[in-house]
């Protein structure tokens, strides 16, 4: 599995410099049918990935690719889960917050997770088995994937003692989630603070231990989050549905997320 797993790792790398190239220029923004937006970073990226994990012989679900029918995908043990670049409005407003999320599930179940944020050039990754997740700061892009997890720090959530921190998202804070957050005060004793970031780094955030608590009571979709929930349970955080009140699962029928927190 090692080696599998450094396969994700060098990917979301090999992405994010694909990334970097088209956005220190000026590019055009297209829109998806749903309104989305996209841009040719989107699709760069995603062929790096694919061109990488084609040869672990795991089928892939990416943003990017024509998605495959349930009744093709439902027998599948184990899938890739990808989003080539997470926070493309962040990417097109130039702030840094935007991602590269690679995991692999099992079972409906995230094993291993990478998110990676060019932009920083910062390296997230998490193993369930081993419960370990880490951070580096890439000393350079071209590090072998074994030498930059030789210098990974380990990281784990952090609560603060007086203030309960919350994250928000920076594009989409829905009224579902200002409603929780304000039912949070009615429940603690702390001041509540609101952390803001784009894309899959709201998982990172709690994961080490710069935030407490993550709502997302908007709509998200697998890719969005399979690789998060990894990094988090990996440093023991529940990632929780808030219909079934269990696991969030991957490979659904409907590849829509449910409303779900992530808390201790």
């Amino acid at each position: 599995m090692k080696q599998i797993y450094n396969t994700a790792i060098q990917a979301s790398i090999e992405a994010g410099e694909a990334i970097m190239k088209i956005y220190e220029k000026d590019f055009e923004v297209a829109y998806k049918e749903d309104a989305s937006p996209l841009t040719a970073a989107d699709s760069a990226a995603n062929t790096v990935i694919m061109r990488y994990l084609s040869s672990t012989d795991v089928p892939v679900i990416s943003e990017e690719n024509k998605q495959l029918p349930y009744n093709e995908r439902k027998d599948w043990t184990s899938c890739w889960i990808v989003d080539p670049l997470d926070g493309t409005k962040e990417f097109i407003k130039k702030n840094g917050e935007f991602t590269v999320n690679i995991a692999l599930v099992t079972n409906g179940a995230p094993q291993f997770g990478v998110i990676y944020v060019p932009a920083v050039k910062t390296l997230y990754y998490g193993d369930i088995a081993t419960g370990k997740s880490y951070r580096a700061v890439l000393n350079n892009v071209d590090d072998s994937v074994e030498t930059i997890i030789a210098y990974a720090k380990e990281i784990k959530p952090t609560p603060d003692e007086d203030i309960l921190r919350v994250v928000g998202s920076r594009s989409h804070m829905s009224q579902d989630t200002q409603d929780f957050v304000d039912s949070l005060k009615t429940k603690t004793d702390k001041s509540i603070e609101i952390v803001s970031k784009g894309s899959s780094l709201k998982f990172c955030l709690v994961a080490e231990g710069k935030a407490d608590v993550y709502p997302r009571f908007a709509p998200t979709m697998e890719w969005d989050t399979a690789a998060g929930q990894a990094i988090c349970k990996a440093v023991g955080l529940s990632v929780i549905d808030n219909t079934t009140k269990q696991e969030m699962v991957y490979n659904k029928e409907n590849l829509l997320n449910p409303y779900f927190l992530v808390s201790l």
